[in-house]
């Protein structure tokens, strides 16, 4: 088979379609003949070397597909060749054919067209354990999403309007219209506007009850001033540096808690139960037409260079899809 190789650690010129062994399903495992994949900004950091697979995972980038099941592994039941899925993967998206566990497997939801299901497995397991699983976003309660109009935040914003929250966002100005349509009660402009006073403002003084961060350090004092009483900060992400300082007293003043998490680092077994909540709570909203996957283009998997430097130009709304075959 043929997969995205990344010969060496760098710029999207570095990935390359190159020919490489065919997987074999282990136990517990099977085969999926992808049709498409979708970029993370993990996949970014792999390709410039600071976010490497974990052991045991393909080298490949990827971290979520849809396609066909190929091949089972006699130990694997429920499952059957043919079957069109989508998937949560720890590596190996980028590939014509991925070996998957059983756990983390997804039927695609009624409604979504094969290539479209590649768009959700990743961002769905991340938002749900998240902010419902671990946070326990509630009905009327706010949540504040950054990075708006990337793949996590356009499903955030669904999410949890869906949930009958009520949903703020930093984004650019330009992206405002769009995340209004998905659900955005309030978008704000992380270059022009100081999201802690709009969150402050917005809400008459109470802030986030749950806020979903990928900056990490840049946002830390920020994200803090920003909470509500027992409010809940979800570090997902550190786009914005690895280390800054927290204000102990104000987080004490608040009740506050600081949870940090990484959905490709998490054993099987975790990632199977989150996969299964997915299943039981997110997928009947999506087949509901509550919540869709948000695309902003397809782009053939031989021009994954180019998805790379779109997702890096931070000008996409939603994924960016890489379609096989």
């Amino acid at each position: 088979m043929h997969a995205i190789t990344i010969q060496e650690f760098g710029g999207p010129e570095t990935l390359v379609w190159t020919e490489v062994p065919d997987p074999v399903p282990g136990p517990g495992e099977v085969i999926v003949d992808v049709r498409a994949s979708a970029v993370n900004r993990a996949d970014v950091l792999q390709r410039k070397g600071f976010y490497p697979p974990p052991p045991g995972a393909p080298p490949y980038p990827g971290l979520e597909c849809s396609g066909v099941i190929s091949a089972i592994a006699d130990d694997v039941s429920g499952w059957a060749v043919g079957q069109p899925v989508c998937a949560l993967l720890a590596g190996g998206g980028y590939a014509e054919r991925v070996a998957v566990p059983a756990g983390q497997l997804l039927p695609v939801p009624d409604g979504v067209d094969l290539v479209e299901a590649a768009a959700l497995p990743e961002v769905a397991c991340t938002v749900w354990s998240n902010v419902v699983q671990r946070a326990g976003l509630a009905a009327g309660e706010t949540l504040l999403v950054h990075g708006g109009g990337s793949g996590i935040g356009t499903f955030a914003i669904q999410l949890g309007s869906a949930l009958g929250a009520t949903v703020l966002v930093t984004a650019r100005l330009t992206k405002h219209d769009r995340l209004r349509a998905l659900g955005a009660a309030h978008p704000i402009d992380y270059r022009e506007q100081d999201f802690a006073a709009e969150v402050r403002q917005f809400t008459n003084g109470r802030g986030a009850d749950v806020i979903l961060d990928i900056m990490g350090a840049a946002y830390l004092g920020r994200n803090v001033a920003a909470l509500a009483t027992d409010g809940r900060l979800m570090l997902i992400g550190l786009l914005g540096g690895r280390k800054g300082e927290l204000d102990l007293g104000a987080l004490l003043a608040k009740r506050a808690t600081v949870a940090a998490t990484t959905l490709r680092s998490l054993p099987l077994g975790q990632k199977a139960e989150i996969v299964e909540g997915v299943r039981e709570q997110v997928w009947p909203l999506i087949a509901a037409g509550k919540v869709r996957p948000v695309v902003d283009r397809r782009l053939p998997i031989t021009d994954a260079a180019e998805a790379h430097r779109l997702v890096e130009s931070n000008e996409h709304v939603g994924k960016v899809l890489l379609t096989v075959g």
